[in-house]
């Protein structure tokens, strides 16, 4: 069913029609359904797709997500990765398609989504106190028995608010729960001492609304990271799964949740996770990083744990936004027609990798280029020599942080090295 389900919600997406809402699209694709157009085979530089354009690359998505498969297994860890990176369907099946668990959340949008599709296990990386979302979630917990659904809770007043609004609903299934472990003083959510959470999971024991799976966290919060820091929380972490496990507080559990792992420090999760000492029912190690998808070339290819471990392979940058030479005004200045729009910004400047000229197409190395700032519509461009860029050449920047450059673009071409769209990605933010 679930297959099914999700087979059936692609192909809502190739059915649906390219119009004025797809920024970058040809303007003669106008009427052809998503899954017309990709058949096409467009090239992207020379059958009439609009700059800026952004583009993800067919092969190094593949190699990202054959990678973690990899690593994953060998690992002995499950893999819930988070789906805020992409928010697109087509990359949470090829994810399950390459062993995934399931699929983690932030937020209940986010999973509505996600069961519109069929993904029959998710991971709510958060407390859910919203009495609408509760409703809902009882609701798809009561239509289903084969759906998995896990959340945080991090506070006492959360687990009331729960109770009241699961019972409210006339829940017919608890909602399974991970107590949150903070990170630290400092840190972002969480409960900060190992008492709290004891006081937690007393609270929870005393409802019959909600049912306590495990112990989870976010390693990547850990003030002042580096390695001994993050070793020494996730060891807290798996210390406070054991004494929970001892005071018999997952008894009747076939299966105890113990979950961390952003992007940065998976690493030492598989370090950690691989010290975890046989509990009482066996243990889902649980790993959720999500930007390996489509890496970037900016602030986690500087974090990726793979640096450490480069035995272990290494992610490949899968974004390229091209965008134009839309003024030269001065022999030191040049203007592209991509700004904070197109391009992601939070954390570091688009990277000029590459000019592909407007006069015939030629490739060259982006040297002497660098981008200084973006308005909304324009990239500003240094360059070093007078002859680096004329009005018309195309500009492929190199972007930083996955999760900003996906929510911009609500249909994304998968391109081949050789520039054919064969597929286009469709995001929901």
């Amino acid at each position: 069913m679930t297959g099914e389900r999700l087979a059936q919600g692609l192909k809502g997406l190739a059915d649906e029609r390219v119009d004025h809402r797809f920024k970058a699209l040809p303007p003669d694709a106008e009427g052809l359904t998503v899954g017309e157009l990709a058949a096409e085979r467009r090239n992207l530089f020379a059958d009439g797709f609009t700059t800026p354009v952004l583009a993800l690359s067919a092969e190094s998505v593949e190699h990202n997500l054959a990678l973690m498969e990899t690593y994953s297994t060998r690992h002995g860890l499950a893999f819930a990765p988070h789906g805020k990176t992409c928010m697109a369907p087509q990359l949470f099946a090829r994810q399950l398609e390459h062993g995934a668990w399931g699929i983690t959340a932030a937020v209940p949008h986010q999973a509505r989504v996600y069961r519109s599709y069929g993904i029959q296990k998710i991971f709510l990386a958060n407390e859910v106190v919203d009495a609408a979302a509760l409703r809902w979630l009882a609701g798809e917990l009561a239509d289903d028995p084969d759906f998995r659904f896990i959340c945080y809770v991090d506070s006492l007043r959360g687990i009331e608010l729960m109770d009241t609004a699961l019972r409210a609903a006339g829940a017919t299934r608890p909602v399974d729960v991970v107590v949150e472990l903070g990170a630290g003083e400092g840190a972002r959510t969480g409960v900060r001492t190992e008492t709290e959470c004891l006081e937690l999971a007393d609270a929870i024991a005393g409802v019959d609304t909600l049912r306590l799976v495990g112990i989870a966290g976010y390693e990547g919060e850990v003030p002042r990271a580096d390695l001994e820091r993050v070793a020494a929380w996730l060891r807290r972490l798996v210390a406070l799964a054991v004494e929970f496990d001892k005071a018999g507080r997952f008894a009747d559990l076939d299966q105890i949740v113990i979950s961390a792992g952003g992007s940065a420090w998976f690493d030492t999760v598989a370090e950690v996770f691989a010290e975890i000492p046989a509990l009482s029912a066996p243990v889902l190690k649980l790993l959720r990083s999500g930007a390996y998808v489509s890496h970037d070339d900016g602030h986690y290819r500087r974090l990726t744990p793979f640096n450490r471990i480069p035995e272990e392979g290494a992610l490949e940058p899968a974004f390229r936004l091209w965008a134009q030479v839309v003024s030269r005004p001065t022999p030191q200045q040049a203007f592209l027609n991509a700004g904070k729009r197109d391009a992601a910004y939070d954390l570091d400047l688009p990277q000029a990798q590459v000019v592909r000229s407007g006069r015939d197409g030629t490739l060259r190395p982006a040297d002497g280029l660098t981008v200084t700032g973006l308005s909304d519509q324009h990239a500003w461009v240094a360059t070093e020599r007078s002859g680096d860029l004329e009005v018309g050449d195309w500009v492929g920047l190199g972007l930083s942080h996955p999760c900003t450059s996906f929510d911009k673009w609500q249909l994304i071409p998968l391109v081949e090295r050789d520039g054919t769209v064969t597929d286009f990605i469709r995001t929901f933010f």
